[in-house]
């Protein structure tokens, strides 16, 4: 499926039902929200990596506008929809003062999703490393794969590689080779620390038998 879109490109990752507060103030992206506001419409989020557009980003929906200021500046809420690729792009769009385009939208996103065997322990074990409490739920509707994909260690390069592929199962895959990579690099470290922290300390040995 086909759209036009006012486009608000971001240095970041956004996924479908994710939820995401802006504060916008720069002009032309204030004209943008008022609008969307005004008629009820959506906007996409494409990422922005090194100063380019590599091409695919997510359709928001504004959900709330928390506050706006007296010199036009706006807090508001928002929650992707589904993930896009960029047909057509102009910047700006005459004769609105921001970027708009036609993109091709991806399928709405998997409101129930299987977690593959292996994923959740692996996040687990992550987490464990981490020192850090769990802070997601497997029950949200969310796929999983969105839901931890901003919480495990991942580049914004692969945040976005992430967000091109049209499957649960493609994402929980990917995400299942970073953790295996990264788990033993964040065990060693650990054991480093350890090391480290035992260093000058009394030690109880055993005698070594040549």
């Amino acid at each position: 499926m086909e759209k036009n879109l006012p486009l608000f490109p971001l240095n970041l990752v956004v996924y479908p039902l994710e939820d995401l507060n802006l504060h916008i103030f720069e002009e032309r992206y204030q004209q943008l929200i008022n609008e969307c506001l005004e008629n009820e419409t959506t906007f996409g989020i494409p990422t922005f990596i090194d100063g380019k557009l590599p091409g695919f980003g997510t359709e928001v929906k504004i959900t709330q506008l928390s506050k706006k200021y007296d010199d036009g500046r706006m807090d508001i809420k928002t929650i992707g929809l589904r993930a896009f690729r960029i047909i057509d792009f102009h910047n700006p769009v005459a004769p609105k003062l921001y970027s708009a385009g036609k993109v091709q939208l991806f399928k709405e996103p998997e409101t129930q999703s299987m977690i593959m065997p292996g994923l959740l322990e692996r996040v687990k074990k992550f987490y464990q490393l981490m020192y850090e409490d769990l802070n997601f739920n497997p029950e949200k509707i969310q796929p999983f794969s969105y839901q931890v994909a901003h919480k495990i260690g991942l580049t914004i390069e692969e945040e976005y590689m992430l967000l091109t592929m049209p499957t649960e199962l493609e994402r929980q895959a990917f995400l299942i080779q970073h953790l295996e990579r990264i788990i033993p690099i964040l065990t060693e470290v650990e054991r480093t620390k350890e090391r480290i922290r035992m260093n000058g300390h009394f030690k109880n040995l055993d005698p070594l038998d040549f």
